[in-house]
């Protein structure tokens, strides 16, 4: 008895780490959580690169949403810890509770998302109807030209309106519809919710709106990517400019501001 004592006494002794460590790993941690909270994103949503290659900028955004997250319940659990070092899992309940709150705030968007889409659908049913050549499409009778996707598995479905469809020449239709299926196909509408969730657990966070516009654009570029494979750039450029004048949404979500519309067909003229 006594020497299994010893042997747990070496072991939790072993296991004590250094209170000045403790610090010190908490700070690093502390202004990692807050050069991902404002210099960094900042400055990734002023640079130009982003616009050529969209598919590296996202996963970057990913990258800083994700660690910045991590950063901050690491820095706040090992603070926990370093005030108060005799009770370590009381010190870890502010690290837990702030974890929690993103989590849910990320169940409750999905949720949210998930009741929005299929009121949609069901409006969608009665307002629209088949279109007659192509699968998962429908039609919409409104002169405002319009084109979205609605993602829901195997109920995707793209909707395009009649005054889209007046007023689009056949190769500028087929850039709209790559670009919405390139929504479905890839997911874009996974990658939106993290980040409307983000922006929804820190409303009074200024970054988390920037990030959920900066994605949303980054997403209508990869998409307009997918449409580059199959028409002309110019032919592109046409058709986001006759969507996009009339504000029409693009993905699940619409793009905020023309300036992003501008982008786009900024891009497409490199």
């Amino acid at each position: 008895m006594l020497e299994l004592t010893g042997v747990d006494t070496a072991l939790s002794g072993a296991l004590v780490i250094p209170h000045g460590v403790v610090i010190a790993a908490a700070a690093v941690l502390g202004a990692g959580a807050l050069a991902l909270a404002w210099p960094v994103p900042v400055l990734l949503s002023r640079t130009s690169w982003p616009m050529r290659t969209p598919i590296m900028a996202l996963l970057l955004w990913q990258a800083i949403g994700l660690a910045g997250g991590l950063s901050m319940i690491g820095g706040l659990a090992l603070a926990g810890y370093a005030a108060f070092p005799d009770h370590p899992w009381p010190a870890l309940i502010p690290a837990l509770v702030f974890a929690l709150y993103l989590l849910a705030h990320l169940g409750a968007t999905i949720v949210q998302v998930t009741r929005q889409r299929h009121r949609h659908l069901a409006l969608l049913e009665l307002l629209t109807s088949p279109h007659p050549t192509r699968a998962r499409t429908v039609v919409l009778d409104d002169a405002v030209p319009v084109a979205y996707c609605l993602p829901n598995g195997a109920r995707s479905v793209t909707v395009l309106s009649r005054g889209l469809l007046d007023r689009l020449d056949a190769d500028e239709l087929v850039a709209v519809i790559a670009h919405e299926r390139a929504h479905v196909e890839q997911r874009h509408d996974l990658l939106l919710l993290a980040f409307r969730a983000w922006r929804s657990a820190l409303p009074w966070f200024p970054i988390a709106a920037r990030a959920e516009v900066e994605v949303a654009a980054l997403v209508e570029m990869l998409a307009d990517d997918n449409a580059r494979r199959e028409v002309r750039d110019e032919v592109l450029a046409r058709a986001i400019l006759q969507v996009g004048a009339a504000g029409a949404p693009g993905g699940d979500q619409p793009v905020s501001g023309s300036t992003r519309v501008s982008d786009r067909f900024r891009r497409l003229a490199v």
